[in-house]
């Protein structure tokens, strides 16, 4: 009897470390249930959005206020263009706001960082931010400083 008793707060054990993996794998995953919250989209286009990720955050002064919807090619104009999913009602951001891809820490993941300007008109749903700076690459700051360095 003590056996079986034993076998079941290990189960349980087992079972509740699982259940709490599981929400946080949610809670970092960014996957929301909630549909009914107010958003609208506005679009940015940037040069080079290398590492950034469809759901990436969309911030302003660290907080989260977005999500990226999603990223495609403009083949005419060869640039990103970026849709992005802003919670709340339209009126929050001036229609100068600007926009950049920023990483977390050293080695974590691309988000897009948002800057209010001093405009008194706002953005509203499928506005466009034209004020953009695209990811800066690392590779690229490298290439760049070798090619530099062997030139001089």
């Amino acid at each position: 009897m003590r056996a079986r008793t034993i076998e079941i707060s290990v189960g349980a054990f087992v079972l509740a470390g699982l259940l709490g993996v599981i929400f946080l794998a949610i809670q970092v995953s960014g996957v929301t249930s909630a549909s009914d919250e107010e958003r609208y989209q506005v679009v940015a286009r940037f040069d080079d959005v290398a590492g950034l990720r469809v759901r990436g955050k969309v911030s302003m002064a660290g907080v989260t206020i977005g999500r990226i919807q999603n990223i495609s090619v403009d083949m005419e104009w060869g640039t990103a263009v970026v849709t992005l999913d802003i919670f709340g009602q339209p009126g929050n951001l001036t229609s100068d706001t600007s926009a950049k891809i920023l990483t977390e820490g050293i080695l974590g993941a691309r988000y897009i960082s948002l800057m209010p300007g001093a405009d008194e008109e706002y953005l509203q749903n499928g506005d466009e931010i034209t004020d953009t700076q695209g990811a800066l690459v690392l590779e690229n700051l490298i290439g760049e400083f070798l090619t530099n360095l062997g030139g001089s």
